[in-house]
């Protein structure tokens, strides 16, 4: 079996745990183990809410599920005004903030990071499952 979705959600807080219940019901359905899932959903929620905290001048957002019997394929878009993914330091140990990049680097697989300054952001990741 295999689900893809593809959504286009508003530029705010409410849309990231919308987007993590989405997940999470398509990976129950697909009985995918509960390790992977959690790892997804922190990628999931880093990625988004760094759009809406990030993404200024975007209203929207756009976020891919790929979701298949042996891995998931998560894209999350934007056409705020862009990072550079190269200069993302590591936070210090006091920081609050800072440490989604590296957390979606860590969780995910076949991470990649694009974005054009004024034209958008691309992050995309995936997990194979056992």
């Amino acid at each position: 079996m295999r689900m893809t979705v593809r959504l286009a959600l508003p530029r705010e807080a409410g849309s990231v745990p919308a987007v993590r219940r989405l997940l999470r019901s398509a990976l129950a359905i697909l009985h995918v183990d509960r390790h992977d899932s959690d790892d997804l959903e922190i990628a999931i929620t880093e990625a988004c809410s760094n759009v809406v905290r990030h993404a200024s001048g975007a209203d929207t957002f756009e976020v891919c599920l790929d979701v298949a019997d042996d891995r998931c394929s998560i894209d999350v878009r934007d056409d705020g005004p862009g990072f550079d993914p190269d200069a993302s330091d590591a936070p210090s140990s006091s920081s609050e903030h800072g440490r989604g990049l590296m957390l979606i680097k860590a969780l995910g697989e076949n991470v990649r990071m694009h974005s054009v300054p004024r034209r958008g952001s691309l992050i995309h990741f995936e997990k194979s499952f056992a």
